[in-house]
């Protein structure tokens, strides 16, 4: 169980609108048959991730079986290092981004009992690898031992702990600061202090305003001003401006535009046409723009902004957490 990117060509035009549902759910089943081939060798990096939006698409498919189950679980668990956080793949070193996809996948599937069945150290072991890599001087957070410091890191540490239900491990008041020294003058955020504002990195730190509790913090109309800019003639978003559009970004622009409630600010039909085009209508799977190879990022994303604009047919994507709504309220409701 070890989902990566496959070939495939995306195309398309505005007249042809059709989900080819059945060809993305086979594209996504198959991920894990191509061992042959370099590309699958090559991004090794990025397996757990693969899992994470190669599931949670098929969920939103409507397709939450189409995985086996008992080898999901057994996968995930391969990528746990002794320090309770998750590698790549078995034997890569921990990481949060790693870490988090593996809460979500064992949330999505209900199996984050299996940490403590398994005797990995129950939930409380992972947790505690995530606290452990807040910066106790300004409250950000760091991937790993090395200390890069990224707000994608300190919305998946806030993600995943109030997954758990452990957020209490980290001093949120003092990341909530944090974030607050990102925001730019347009009323967007950059990855840190200074940075340039980026679509997603306006993602993590509104989805993690959010999971806090603090969307008071967040001016929305200047914010939803920047974000709705994003949207080119063509109908599709870029992350910044001057910059391509890029399907992905039909979820980092539209879960924060949901996120503040202006998300019927920009075009979505316009928007919902540009995603479809990045479809590869015989082989599956979404590329980043109309003409490209296709690949489960672009995949996943692409059909996780479809689900924010209620398109027919596919299940409701939560803007926050970037996983079924359906899912979420089934963990929230167990506490």
């Amino acid at each position: 169980m070890a989902l990566v990117s496959g070939p495939g060509r995306a195309g398309g035009t505005l007249s042809d609108q059709e989900l080819h549902v059945a060809k993305h759910v086979a594209y996504i089943k198959n991920l894990d048959t191509r061992k042959d081939e370099l590309e699958y060798w090559l991004t090794e990096h990025l397996r757990l991730n693969g899992v994470y939006w190669g599931l949670t698409a098929l969920h939103l498919l409507g397709h939450p079986d189409a995985l086996p189950r008992d080898e999901t679980i057994d996968f995930v668990l391969s990528c746990q290092n002794d320090n309770g956080g998750f590698g790549a793949a078995p034997g890569h070193d921990a990481h949060m981004l790693y870490t988090v996809s593996a809460v979500q996948i064992l949330v999505t599937i209900d199996a984050v009992d299996e940490l403590e069945r398994r005797g990995l150290g129950g939930k409380q072991k992972v947790g505690s690898f995530i606290a452990h890599l807040q910066n106790k001087d300004d409250g950000s957070f760091m991937g790993d031992q090395w200390g890069e410091t990224d707000t994608r890191f300190l919305y998946g540490a806030l993600n995943a702990l109030s997954l758990l239900d452990l957020l209490n491990l980290v001093d949120v008041p003092k990341a909530i600061s944090y974030i607050q020294s990102c925001e730019n003058l347009d009323g967007a955020y950059g990855v840190t202090p200074g940075a340039e504002s980026h679509s997603g990195q306006v993602f993590t730190c509104v989805g993690a305003l959010a999971i806090a509790g603090r969307m008071d913090l967040v001016n929305k109309d200047r914010l939803g001003a920047w974000l709705s800019e994003r949207q080119i003639e063509k109908g599709g978003f870029n992350g910044r401006p001057e910059k391509l559009p890029d399907a992905c970004y039909a979820w980092w622009v539209g879960s924060s535009l949901a996120m503040i409630d202006r998300l019927h600010w920009i075009d979505s039909r316009k928007l919902a046409s540009f995603v479809l085009q990045c479809q590869d209508p015989e082989a599956g799977g979404f590329a980043d723009r109309p003409g490209n190879m296709v690949d489960v990022y672009h995949t996943h994303f692409g059909i996780a902004g479809l689900s924010l604009l209620g398109y027919e047919g596919l299940q409701e994507v939560d803007p926050i957490y970037c996983m079924p709504k359906s899912v979420i309220a089934r963990c929230f409701s167990q506490r």
